[in-house]
């Protein structure tokens, strides 16, 4: 791994040093486990409980480690990004922490618990549409108003190093896992993790899960380069993003095998997070549960030998309204 250390955006040392900056400031997250959802499942599963995380999600791990690396006549002219959920409310805590301000574009119609977070944390919002040229162009007016500097949400290697300490302490905490079970959207998160885990553990499983109606990272791995995607269709508000330039080739080489879900299966595993593991997920949360439960992977003898999996729930920031009726459709 070390040998790649120009290849890739982050490496073990970027992610040692990230948890070193952040520690003070982030909670370092329960594991849990559920005899009942290991007979479900017929595996041993062990869930890093990131929905109990500082703002709600994983994504403040990279967004303090993203604003802590910065000098201080960067800091002190603020942050801006473009996000429609839990790295807008991450970086604006970050910021908040460190008493500069956070500029946060969120395209119309984002989650408003999400939304919600980010005033609360003390964000400035300024509305964008809902498309990612106008999230993007938003931003860049931005930019050059304010002289802050972007923090991209996926795509930047302080941010990939800050999600890749979650595996850190998954595998200090859980040393015989064997496989981990990450979300993929942007790739942000299951780059630093894929990163981490394999430098530790190079024998270690990284499968990422992803919606159906948002299957980019499946089609690109097929393909063995970036696939875009024309329109997105998933409950899943936080796995609609487009793997980054910097993302990618972590998931081209690391990644062993992408699981795409049905909606319906998504809210299969949010009921069970809530009736069995009592926790509160949301859909880009449960999604790794419901991967290791569907039929794609419990029939593929590729993952037999997988014993003791570790699923990242990302995240459970979800509006119960959302939520409630998402349920009811699915009955």
């Amino acid at each position: 791994m070390e040998a790649n250390r120009e290849k890739y955006a982050a490496d073990i040392s970027s992610i040692k040093e990230a948890h070193e900056r952040i520690k003070p400031y982030i909670h370092r997250t329960p594991v849990l486990t559920s005899e009942s959802l290991n007979l479900i499942s017929g595996r041993s599963l062990f869930f890093k409980c990131e929905c109990f995380q500082k703002g709600g999600a994983f994504k403040f791990r990279g967004a303090c480690n993203a604003v802590l690396s910065l000098d201080h006549e960067q800091a002190a002219k603020g942050v801006v990004t473009h996000s429609s959920g839990n790295h807008a409310a991450a970086l604006s805590l970050a910021a908040k922490l460190q008493g500069i301000p956070a500029y946060i574009v969120v395209p119309k119609g984002a989650p408003k618990c999400k939304v919600d977070n980010v005033i609360r944390y003390g964000g400035k919002v300024i509305w964008s549409e809902s498309t990612m040229s106008s999230r993007e162009t938003v931003a860049a007016k931005v930019l050059q108003e304010t002289g802050s500097v972007l923090i991209h949400p996926y795509n930047d290697g302080r941010i990939i190093s800050g999600q890749g300490t979650i595996a850190l302490e998954l595998l200090e905490q859980i040393q015989e896992i064997d496989t981990i079970v990450v979300p993929i959207s942007g790739g942000g998160l299951i780059s630093g993790v894929a990163l981490a885990a394999k430098s530790i553990k190079p024998s270690i499983r990284i499968i990422a899960a992803e919606p159906k109606g948002a299957d980019d990272a499946a089609k690109s791995k097929v393909a063995g380069k970036i696939i875009t995607l024309p329109v997105t269709n998933t409950i899943a508000d936080g796995l609609r993003a487009s793997l980054g330039d910097l993302t990618w080739p972590v998931v081209r080489d690391l990644v062993d095998d992408v699981i795409t879900l049905e909606d319906c299966e998504i809210i299969e595993a949010m009921r069970m997070c809530y009736e069995i593991l009592k926790v509160s997920v949301e859909p880009s949360g449960a999604i790794g549960l419901a991967a290791v439960l569907s039929n794609s992977f419990r029939n593929n003898p590729s993952w037999r030998d997988c014993k003791n999996i570790g699923i990242v729930l990302s995240g459970g920031n979800v509006d119960l309204g959302s939520l409630w009726d998402s349920f009811k459709s699915s009955k």
